[in-house]
């Protein structure tokens, strides 16, 4: 399934993008999406029904012209990233292969919708693009012990924007959430595809255009940590609770891994992002 939320930020209502790219209107079925429905198996059971053509039509259609799509889910608990989890970003940025995985984190007041606009903030001269597989959590995941413990705690996947500023990040001193956590750093979006559409996370082509011009284009196969063995990582140092978002690295093609002068983004630039069955992505950048 395809679960989505549209309508003006803040006021975002449940919806579904049924298999003949017609969107429909949940808000008759769930209130929301959020950790609460994803790990309510007899809402989603509701859902998965009525989502088959027979029931489809049971559904309101939505006017998809000029509708706003937001984030895809709601009432987001926490946001862990995963660094330099590509063999190829860390090789073009000069980072060693990591023994275990590189955590930060990123606050959920950073996301917005996959076409909201992006704010360059102020003082930034190295604001960066990456496009990241998402993970969204719908069972209670603590001290698992298997990769198939922790795939059986995902409720699905999106396309999560990972907008980086670098000079913050690393120039800065201290932690690297300085250069993660301004304001619009993580639309998300447009969907979450519920698992059983996504059977192998390791095989997901994700591709940027930065003006037009292809920057990234990677996939998931080339992970150092897959999703499996991070989500059963990090259980073992936090509790993961459904709702709660996995950002899994960038594959190479970031900014920072071009040659002087690296083209950073400005205000202005556009950035499309999309990853195999995951949807699409188009932020216009502003300044802050």
């Amino acid at each position: 399934m395809k679960l989505l939320r549209v309508g003006p930020a803040g006021a975002e209502r449940p919806a579904l993008l049924d298999a003949s790219g017609t969107l429909r209107d949940l808000s008759g079925l769930v209130p929301e999406i959020d950790g609460a429905l994803l790990a309510d198996d007899a809402s989603l059971a509701r859902i998965r029904q009525a989502a088959t053509a027979e029931g489809a039509g049971a559904l309101p259609a939505i006017e998809d012209g000029g509708v706003r799509i937001g984030p895809p889910l709601a009432r987001i608990g926490k946001i862990v990233c995963i660094g330099l989890n590509y063999h190829d970003h860390a090789t073009e940025t000069g980072g060693a292969i990591p023994q275990e995985p590189i955590l930060f984190m990123k606050a959920p007041d950073t996301v917005v919708g996959p076409r909201d606009t992006v704010l360059v903030p102020r003082g930034s001269v190295k604001t960066d693009w990456e496009v990241e597989l998402a993970v969204v959590i719908g069972r209670t995941a603590r001290y698992l012990d298997s990769d198939e413990a922790a795939l059986a705690s995902v409720a699905g996947y999106t396309i999560a924007h990972d907008v980086s500023e670098r000079a913050f990040q690393i120039e800065r001193g201290g932690q690297w959430d300085k250069g993660k956590n301004c304001e619009t750093f993580n639309p998300l979006g447009p969907w979450l595809v519920t698992a059983d559409d996504v059977p192998d996370p390791q095989s997901l082509g994700l591709r940027l255009w930065v003006n037009g011009e292809l920057k990234q284009n990677g996939t998931t196969a080339d992970q150092i940590f897959g999703v499996a063995h991070v989500v059963r990582y990090l259980s073992q140092f936090m509790t993961l609770y459904p709702g709660d978002v996995i950002n899994t690295g960038t594959p190479a093609g970031v900014a920072l891994g071009h040659p002087e002068p690296k083209p950073y983004l400005r205000a202005g630039d556009v950035v499309e992002l999309e990853i195999d069955g995951l949807g699409r992505q188009r932020q216009e950048l502003k300044d802050a």
